[in-house]
Parts: structure tokens; sequence; C-alpha cells
């Protein structure tokens, strides 16, 4: 059997839904699911409009039920769903009168594996106890942390021999890597739901699939994907991303469309004593971004030649809690600058201060092997410990921006395209 692309529709908005369903199918997509979001929204009418709009299709309900299993399948089921899914961390008797419901209205059970603790013996009792599809899956919140679907799918695969759904973080080239692995199922959500162009991004993933030829995949590491990331993202995606954290205050780029990207060296000086951020041009590596506090607004420790020497070094830009100059030098050789200010006059090099230390910068807290991302809105800080996530996040900010902005191009308005009148907070 060729392999199945599912796309979840994970979002709250049921028109949307709707018209973005109609565009994959045109792209090569087998099932649609009623994303758990959208259920939570629209209830079991985003399952029956989806049936009623598309009735020759197979329409899955993401329930993720963990209890009273018979009563939510045959709500699912009269309202028109195919498949239900059940999570694999409900009990038994959930699981077993799920069955029971499903086979009396017509519908088929997928008991989803996510946060199972062990996954590959819970998928050996619910395959004995009848289900009929298993879905390996790495939440939303898990994949931001790292984790990664591909990494257990294979032990599912070859312990159980009913068909298994992969879902998780998959674009095109995890699509193919999954059905390579034994998937029967791919399932799709922000790789083809936030795309603008949902029929292209879903032909690419049919195509994908149907090759799976993928013979080397290699995960980038982590730093390397956190690098990656930030490069595609702008500094509002990353503040979004970040529960609408501030940028640096009053920090603002010396040469517009200079984009930076890297992790901080720090330097705490003190007005203008340029010492330890000259020295601090030899601790810094290729890719690393210099973030200095000076203590003063009108005395600078920074200029043309500490530029050219950190160019030199691969460093790949300058920010500073403090004034700059040969500004005209600085621009003529293009290395990015983000300053609260330009001077003429230099400080003496007294050798106060401090380099890789905690430091306030722009008001905001650096440390040593923070990610630095900056760009013509500002500039801002991801602590090492979540830059990872962060950088996922602000992906996810992006890619559902991209749809916004098409659906607006189609001629809707922003509050029309995000319900915001229903979703405005209520009082209360």
């Amino acid at each position: 059997m060729p392999p199945i692309m599912q796309v979840a529709l994970d979002l709250t908005e049921l028109d949307r839904g709707i018209q973005i369903a109609r565009e994959a199918f045109e792209g090569g997509a087998d099932w649609i699911e009623a994303g758990t979001p959208l259920i939570k929204s629209a209830g079991m009418d985003s399952v029956r409009k989806l049936r009623e709009t598309f009735p020759d299709k197979v329409i899955v309900a993401d329930m993720k039920t963990a209890d009273t299993g018979a009563i939510e399948v045959e709500m699912a089921a009269k309202s028109g769903a195919s498949i239900v899914t059940i999570l694999g961390t409900s009990d038994d008797s959930t699981i077993q009168d799920a069955l029971r419901a499903a086979r009396k209205y017509g519908s088929k059970i997928m008991v989803d594996l996510l946060t199972v603790s062990e996954p590959v013996r819970r998928a050996k009792e619910v395959e004995k106890m009848g289900v009929d599809h298993l879905c390996v899956h790495v939440g939303i919140d898990q994949q931001m942390v790292g984790i990664d679907t591909l990494d257990l799918l294979k032990s599912i695969c070859e312990a159980v021999n009913i068909p298994v759904a992969a879902a998780g973080g998959l674009d095109a080239e995890k699509s193919s890597v999954a059905v390579s692995m034994g998937a029967g199922i791919v399932i799709i959500g922000g790789a083809v739901i936030r795309s603008a162009d949902v029929t292209g991004s879903a032909r690419k993933i049919r195509e994908s699939i149907d090759k799976a030829d993928v013979k080397d995949y290699k995960r980038l590491s982590m730093e390397d994907e956190i690098i990656e990331l930030l490069w595609q993202v702008s500094t509002p995606n990353i503040s979004d991303a970040m529960h609408r954290a501030p940028c640096m205050k009053d920090v603002r780029p010396l040469i517009s469309g200079k984009k930076i990207v890297g992790k901080a060296v720090t330097v705490q000086t003190f007005g203008g004593d340029w010492a330890k951020t000259v020295e601090a041009i030899d601790v810094a590596g290729e890719g690393d971004v210099l973030v200095i506090f000076n203590g003063s607004r009108t005395i600078t420790p920074w200029g043309e030649l500490a530029s050219h020497s950190a160019m030199n070094r691969g460093i790949v830009g300058l920010v500073i809690d403090g004034p700059v100059r040969d500004v005209e030098d600085i621009i003529e050789m293009g290395f990015p600058v983000y300053s609260t200010g330009i001077v003429s006059n230099a400080g003496e090099p007294k050798g106060f201060g401090e380099i890789n230390a905690g430091i306030t910068c722009g008001g905001v807290k650096v440390n040593p092997g923070d990610y630095i991302a900056g760009d013509d809105n500002g500039v801002m800080v991801l602590p090492k410990e979540r830059a990872y996530e962060i950088a996922r996040r602000a992906m996810e900010v992006k890619k559902n921006e991209d749809r916004v902005r098409e659906e607006i191009r189609r001629g809707s308005t922003l509050s029309q395209v995000i319900d915001l009148y229903k979703w405005e907070k209520k009082q209360g």
C-alpha cells in the first residue's frame, strides 16, 4: 500500500481549517485530521463540517481521549469521524470500551503513544486489544526541547504488525525517513497548515514519501540547529516565542539590513576603558558575538581598528550598551554593530573590567554562551539553557505568520483571519 499522508488541522478557526484542507487534498493529502485545538475550539461541529465538506474522505478526530472512551468515540463517530484517537496512557478499560463503541458505530481506533513511558511494551499491549492503528507521536512541547519522533519510530514498527503512524515535527525529508523506517502513515501539521503555499508544501511531502529513498539522514547538532533556525526568523518572532520578551533598550543597528546570530562573549568595562574590549577579540572565536556593557554613553571603547580586528577573527558582530566611533569606516567595511549611540572620543586602556562574566546590556541580562540575534528591529538574547526551545518556537511563530500573511493577501483582514472578536479575553 502507498504511504498515507494525514494532514492535522491544528488550529482554532474552523473556516480556515476547511480551506486549508481543500488545498492539502489538492496537494496529495489522503486523510484530514480535526486536530485537538480545533476540536476544543469548535467541538464536534469541526468533525461534522469536515464530513459534510469532504464526504468521501477519511476524517480523523484527534480526541486524545483519556477517559470515557465509549462516550467520546460515539460522539466523534456519529459526527462523521472515520478514526478516533485514544491516548496510550489511558487505562486498559478505556481503550477496550472505546473499541466496543468504535465497532458499533463503524469507526476505527488509533492509539497515540504520546508521553507513554514504555512505548514498545504499550504498543504490543494495545495491539493485542485489537486497536486498528498506532501513532508514534512526539508532542510540540517535546519537539521544542529536542525530542525526535524518528528516534523511537523504528523500534515500534518492528514490534507490531498493525499500521503505524508517525507524527511530530515532520517535514518532507523526515516524512520520507519515517516511511523508510516502516511508517504507513505520516501525520503532517505545521509544515503544511502554516505554509503560505499549502498545496505546494503538501505536494512536496507527497512526492517525498512516495519515493522514501533516504539513506543517510543525519540530524544537525543542537547548536548548529539553533544557529540555522535563528538565521531564518526575525527578532519579533523570537520575542513572541518568549511571551513578548523585550529586546535590548536603546540598542540600534549602525548599518541597516545587517543581521547577526551567534553566541555571546561578554565584556564588562567602565567609562570607555577599551583594554578588555580589545582583549575579548582574542578570546572570541569564529561565529561569536561580542556583547559589551560600557558604563558610559559619552565615551567609547570601540572604533574602526577594533572592528577590523574582530572581522579578521570571524566575529559576526558587536552589541554594546554604549557608543562607538569611526562609523564611516565601520560602515564601509560592513561590520555589524549595534550600539546606543555615536561619539568621537575614546577612553584609555586601563585594564578594568572582566571578560565572560554575566552582564546587563540594554537592560537585559546576558551570560557567556547565550545566543544573540539582532536585526533592524533590535537585539534579542536567548538564554543558552532554553535557546533550542526558543528557536524552535520562533520558527513556529514565523510559519504561522507566513500563512496568515497569505490569507490577508487573498483579501481577509487580520481580525478575520485570527477570529479576534471570538478570542478576546472575557472579563470574569
